[in-house]
């Protein structure tokens, strides 16, 4: 463990003064996001014991290779998929991520997430790496819309040219967008405060985001319910649900501004 590193296990988080001063001070955040956030809100996560890969293969559903071979099954997936994020609701974590983007002049919110509660809770200024489920491209065209249909009126849908469309997420075997890792890395470098909310910290590239922030002098606090690669390595360290934690540091944030 690092020795500036603060670890934090309780159920009632304590802050510490240093935290709280940045927050109330710092020109600079940055923001990583990850499916934590959005399990509070009950959608359904990839990794862990009841992961959506524990069921299914991603290379039969999130390929490129898989849409071209049967791009109805695959559309038939995230149909289901977009129907039970349709249900889901932004909860707490969200909304104060929303009302932090207003208090900081240079922010941005990085997600790895594609369910769209981020821009539900009222957050604009932020880049969506894995790309958005509620967008679509078209395969002809590359014209990219939204489309807020759940469920779908045609599976495979088509575009008005006629195209076939694909969501508008990044398949295992893509790249990330390139503007939006830039964006995400030139925040990351530039950033006083950095969070790393809700993300196992194993998926590379945006993992490495935490220690370059770090690297580049940032004060960086990891929220996750379990410990993770980075826990020895950030300053300060909650363990638990994203939303009661964001939540209570909000509230402390209001007490000491009033």
């Amino acid at each position: 463990m690092s020795r500036d590193s603060l670890v934090l296990h309780q159920n009632r988080p304590s802050f510490s003064d240093r935290l709280i001063k940045l927050l109330l001070q710092a020109r600079s955040m940055a923001i990583l996001t990850g499916a934590g956030i959005s399990a509070e809100s009950g959608v359904p996560t990839f990794r862990g014991p009841d992961g959506l890969w524990k069921t299914y293969r991603p290379e039969d559903l999130a390929t490129p290779e898989a849409f071209a071979h049967d791009p109805r099954l695959v559309w038939e997936w995230y149909d289901w998929r977009r129907q039970l994020i349709a249900r889901c609701q932004p909860n707490p974590g969200h909304y104060v991520l929303a009302e932090w983007e207003r208090r900081f002049k240079d922010f941005l919110l990085i997600t790895q997430n594609v369910d769209g509660l981020h821009r539900r809770a009222g957050s604009s200024r932020m880049v969506e790496l894995h790309g958005n489920i509620w967008k679509v491209r078209c395969l002809r065209e590359g014209a990219v819309m939204e489309n807020y249909e759940a469920p779908l009126k045609e599976i495979p849908p088509h575009c008005p040219c006629g195209g076939l469309l694909r969501p508008e997420v990044v398949w295992f075997g893509e790249p990330l967008p390139v503007e939006a890792l830039r964006q995400a890395y030139a925040a990351a470098e530039r950033a006083e405060l950095f969070f790393s909310i809700g993300t196992s910290a194993v998926v590379q590239p945006a993992a490495s985001l935490p220690l370059v922030a770090k690297q580049c002098g940032a004060y960086v606090v990891e929220i996750n319910r379990d410990p993770t690669p980075i826990t020895p390595m950030v300053n300060e360290s909650f363990q638990g649900a994203a939303g009661p934690i964001l939540e209570e540091l909000s509230q402390t944030l209001r007490r000491i501004s009033s």
